[in-house]
């Protein structure tokens, strides 16, 4: 499967990215999930925007954020989905999505869960087998070093900031094939180096934007955030997650 893979959940229209996390999102799998090692403070100006990156989230145990997340094929909205992201080291995430439907996907370290209360599905897969694990998100959730997941890391001299002196990076995820595999982006705030956007360009044509804001460093996450009790009734689905910008019938 290539490096960098959309995924699409048993419910129609809703297209989601797993990082190693996550997902869901996002480059889903180490760059999410390796965020996580209390702030080392605002990072200077003259650092490289990677260098004051990985030192804001270094020492992070734990983080919080909002988030919008949208979906586009071919220069088309089709999806736009908003909520609140949670990351704890080692490898834990959760993205509860708030509107316009209430979805969760959590990674608790070893197993990706996605779960659709309105259709009483969940479906789970083992981290370590899922080939969305390598996607960027995850990295917010282990170490803060995007040569972990970047076999090469450069300005972008084609996607543009949308925040005021913003940087935007281009990330060559490690074992892609240029020709096969998307692009990935992410876009650092100048002065304090936190994440502000991470942008996923897939070869097939399909779009993720994920858009942050508020980041909160260490709050106090209970570990219960981070397991998935399936509620009474819920079928459970095992298996990798479907792979593929699938169109909605």
């Amino acid at each position: 499967m290539p490096a960098l893979a959309l995924v699409r959940p048993a419910n129609r229209g809703q297209y989601r990215t797993c990082a190693a996390a996550a997902q869901h999102l996002a480059l889903t799998i180490p760059l999410l999930c390796g965020l996580v090692g209390a702030p080392s403070g605002a990072a200077p100006k003259e650092l490289s925007a990677q260098s004051r990156f990985e030192q804001t989230y270094r020492a992070a145990q734990s983080l919080q954020v909002s988030f919008l997340e949208t979906y586009e094929e071919d220069g088309r909205i089709v999806r736009s989905e908003a909520g609140t992201a949670y990351f704890r080291r080692p490898g834990r995430m959760r993205f509860e999505y708030a509107a316009p439907e209430k979805n969760v996907f959590l990674v608790d370290g070893k197993t990706a869960w996605f779960y659709v209360p309105t259709d009483h599905t969940a479906t789970r897969v083992l981290a370590k087998e899922s080939s969305d694990w390598k996607t960027p998100l995850a990295l917010l959730a282990g170490e803060a070093r995007l040569s972990r997941i970047c076999s090469h890391v450069e300005p972008s001299v084609t996607e543009k900031p949308i925040t005021p002196d913003g940087e935007v990076l281009h990330c060559t995820l490690k074992g892609s094939n240029t020709q096969d595999s998307g692009q990935v982006f992410l876009e650092i705030a100048p002065l304090s180096g936190q994440l502000m956007r991470v942008l996923i360009r897939d070869s097939g044509g399909v779009t993720v934007d994920f858009h942050f804001k508020n980041w909160d460093f260490n709050p106090s996450l209970p570990e219960t955030l981070f397991r998935f009790s399936p509620p009474l009734g819920t079928a459970i689905v095992n298996g990798e997650l479907p792979s593929g910008p699938a169109a909605a019938p």
